[in-house]
């Protein structure tokens, strides 16, 4: 069962950018969103919330593509890779316009690795 997010505090487009921004360097890796998390945590706690929210997915993401890895040798880790890929891009992509709006999003598929 999953705590549904804060409510989101009034925030200013830049940071609304940020945080989207935040969202879709997940196309790349974790390390984007580790990055994006790391430099603005502790200037506002809307950046904390959406980098802890786009490197938990990221995290389990990577997770993802590691058992499909594994699983290329049953014959359905290519399917299962496209379908984590898929899904990344699906969910990095409404995770980038909900935070770009201003919403508190939190994707549906991902392990709380940072609470």
């Amino acid at each position: 069962m999953s705590a549904t997010p804060p409510p989101p505090p009034e925030v200013g487009p830049e940071t609304r950018q940020l945080a989207m921004l935040c969202h879709l360097s997940g196309f790349f890796g974790f390390i984007g969103p580790l990055i994006f998390w790391l430099v603005k945590r502790e200037e506002c706690p809307y950046m904390d919330y959406h980098g802890k929210e786009a490197l938990n997915f990221q995290i389990t993401v990577a997770i993802g593509m590691f058992a499909s890895m594994i699983l290329v040798f049953v014959c359905i880790g290519v399917l299962t890779a496209m379908a984590v890929g898929i899904a990344n891009m699906v969910f990095s992509i409404i995770a980038g316009l909900a935070a770009n709006e201003g919403k508190m999003y939190r994707y549906p598929v991902s392990i709380r690795f940072l609470k």
